[in-house]
């Protein structure tokens, strides 16, 4: 059985429906891209999986450890006047786990330096998050859910504003955490990076949810079975989407 499902989910928000019977499983160790347009109630299903948002109807079934769960959100909605190191950021990785008030073992300062290097920020160890691009930032947040040993990822459009090379070094890191077990969920808008990274696609469109093979939908969106992307995902000539 996959750790995480959905049965019969039905959310809201403000009193009115934004999703409804929404069912099916996400695959273990596989990257699942969650697509639909501006307002389709993506950010809203992160929420009710991630347990902030309670669901009028249904549920969400998750045997992931709650301390295993990791959330990326878009960069907007971090603080970037709060003080906090590169380092500092990615140790807070161990705090479901480990506890906030405790303090770090040399273990952990380990396994925070090889983190950076694996994801080229170690020259960045003791700068403020204020003081880094979109793109090193990006990479320090990755690294907070690598520290933490996330099982279940959720990442809301990580690949924003930020560089080509940290798109790159992001892609890999996911498909190796997805290769060692884990079970990742991100939204994306580009085709290429679905083209790439998505072994499955979860399609919210008009208050519903379809399961699409990654395949399917770039051969349909494409018009053409050799699947040459085009940018960025077009939802208008998507079929209508049904019960997933």
């Amino acid at each position: 059985m996959a750790r995480l499902q959905l049965h019969d989910l039905q959310l809201a928000r403000s009193g009115q429906t934004v999703l409804e019977h929404l069912d099916g499983s996400f695959q273990d160790g596989a990257i699942t891209a969650l697509i639909g347009a501006n307002g389709a109630g993506k950010s809203t299903l992160i929420s009710a999986i991630m347990g902030m948002l309670p669901p009028v109807a249904g549920r969400v079934e998750c045997k992931v450890p709650r301390e295993r769960c990791a959330w990326l959100p878009q960069q907007l909605a971090l603080d970037l006047t709060f003080p906090m190191s590169v380092e500092e950021l990615i140790m807070t990785g161990t705090w479901p786990s480990h506890g906030a008030l405790k303090g770090y073992c040399a273990a952990h300062y380990r396994r925070g330096r090889e983190i950076m290097g694996q994801l080229g920020i170690s020259h960045l160890a003791h700068r403020q998050l204020g003081e880094l691009s979109g793109g090193q930032r990006q990479r320090a947040l990755i690294g907070r859910t690598l520290m933490q040993e996330a099982e279940l990822l959720l990442l809301d459009e990580p690949f924003a504003n930020v560089d080509g090379e940290t798109v790159e070094v992001l892609m890999e890191v996911l498909r190796d955490m997805a290769t060692a077990g884990a079970t990742i969920l991100v939204v994306l808008h580009d085709m290429e990076q679905l083209s790439r990274l998505a072994d499955d696609v979860l399609l919210l469109a008009s208050g519903h949810g379809r399961w699409v093979g990654t395949e399917a939908l770039l051969d349909h969106h494409t018009g053409q079975p050799a699947r040459a992307p085009r940018l960025p995902i077009d939802f208008s000539d998507l079929p209508h989407a049904g019960t997933a």
